[in-house]
């Protein structure tokens, strides 16, 4: 009986093939540069670091920026975890790591975030980041601003979800410092990091991070990321009794080699950490939303610092100097209470909860008044828009009222719930005190219209 042999091409091909999976794939890994560094979480205190601030690819990393963003935009009422976002062919033809989204299909923000923080879905990062800023590239641009807010100076972000790109660059400190607003900034989503698998709308999701949650103690997020340029990356945060550390892996070369120099970072950490210390939070960004991003919006000019009105600049009879004072004093308490009124509203609707499973509550059915009002019999008001929230409205009412004090001191601030969402109106004033206050807002690039009597 002859036996027969390979032929010899056929056993190239073979070799090569060995070759490959045992020697060029895990080089490719070992050949991404290691950068390390740990932190006392409650102080930021540098307990190591090693490569810190050297620029590296820091993978599905990038998705704790995205995620930050799509939760600063819902606490100021861009968007809410029931909007229902279209998945546009770009999101859908993401590689994986990815979730499954179809070309149009419509999924609520709240199963795109469960996607990506859970398992590093590519397709659900892209989609928030398309929700949010209108197209990548925009989204892009507002996560540089908000790295940059962040203090995050050696970072430079050219998408919503890590897969390797030029130019697209971060460092283990700056990772760190991203991680630690993360927890301070956003708790009430923290624990999404932590969840060994999550329901993400059209299918139950794993957690990417797992073997080092379930490994050890005290283990409860952040994220995890992997291209071959960038090697094995982690940021891992951990709490033993009333310390808490968090460790960054920038170029492990593989799951199980990274997941073990966390964990000796971590177990570095707590030696290294002080038993008692004060809290000291991360200083929260500036907001840079919406405005800054170039969309179009409804209103311009907010204060970013302080709700304290400000006079524009004009000449000013001394006489008129008390009036004015006494009327920005008004407002002042208008506002304080307002923003009483909204915190409250806000609670209601929003996902406040630790646990995200639950659809957002519906807003009361009763309209709120945030001014008392001294019409004097005038039927006339403007509108300045229609909003997915209650919040939102009666931030823009409040926002557009300190914009153009002259015309619309003295008006009803109302939120009317419709079936197209919730109206901002001021009402109570007289057609040619509406018909001036719309215009004055127009010319400050602010929409409205004017509503006659009913």
């Amino acid at each position: 009986m002859k036996v027969r042999h390979p032929k010899p091409a056929r056993l190239g091909l073979y070799v090569l093939a060995a070759i490959w999976l045992l020697v060029i794939v895990p080089l490719s890994a070992a050949a991404a540069p290691y950068a390390a560094m740990v932190v006392d979480a409650r102080s930021g205190e540098v307990l190591h670091s090693r490569n810190a601030d050297t620029r590296l690819h820091p993978a599905s990393l990038t998705k704790m920026m995205t995620l930050y963003i799509a939760f600063e935009a819902v606490k100021n009422g861009e968007i809410s975890l029931d909007t229902k976002v279209r998945i546009s062919k770009n999101a859908a033809a993401e590689p994986p790591s990815k979730l499954g989204l179809a070309s149009g299909q419509r999924i609520k923000l709240r199963y795109l975030i469960r996607a990506a923080a859970v398992k590093s879905a590519n397709d659900a990062a892209t989609a928030i980041g398309e929700a949010i800023s209108g197209s990548e590239a925009a989204f892009a641009r507002r996560m540089n601003r908000t790295a940059r807010a962040l203090g995050m100076t050696n970072t430079t972000f050219k998408n919503a979800h890590g897969l390797t790109e030029s130019g697209h660059l971060s460092t283990a400190r700056d990772m760190t410092t991203l991680g630690r607003h993360m927890l301070y900034d956003y708790p009430e989503y923290y624990n999404l990091f932590s969840r060994r698998s999550t329901d993400a709308g059209i299918k139950t999701v794993s957690n990417t991070n797992r073997r080092l949650l379930d490994a050890y103690r005290g283990a409860d997020g952040i994220k995890t990321g992997y291209t071959r340029a960038a090697g094995f990356n982690l940021v891992a945060s951990a709490e033993r009794g009333n310390e808490r550390v968090i460790a960054t892996v920038f170029g492990g070369r593989s799951t199980a080699s990274r997941n073990a120099k966390v964990a000796e970072l971590l177990d570095l950490g707590f030696r290294r950490a002080p038993s008692r210390v004060a809290v000291s939070k991360p200083k929260a960004p500036d907001y840079t939303g919406a405005g800054a991003s170039g969309k179009t919006i409804r209103v311009s000019g907010a204060v970013k610092t302080s709700l304290r009105p400000r006079l524009r600049p004009r000449s000013m009879e001394p006489a008129s100097q008390p009036v004015v004072i006494a009327a920005a004093a008004v407002i002042e308490t208008d506002i304080q209470n307002a923003l009483v009124q909204a915190q409250v509203t806000r609670t209601e609707q929003s996902d406040t909860s630790i646990d995200l499973t639950q659809p957002s509550p519906k807003p009361e059915t009763p309209q709120v008044v945030t001014r008392v009002s001294t019409s004097g019999g005038r039927h006339w008001g403007i509108n300045v828009g229609q909003y997915n929230s209650r919040y939102a409205a009666e931030k823009v009412l409040l926002k557009t009222a300190l914009a153009e004090m002259s015309t619309l001191d003295g008006s009803l601030r109302k939120v009317v719930k419709s079936s197209r969402g919730f109206e901002a109106n001021f009402v109570g004033l007289s057609q040619e005190t509406a018909d001036l206050a719309c215009r004055r807002l127009k010319a400050r690039q602010i929409a409205c219209q004017t509503i006659g009597p009913s």
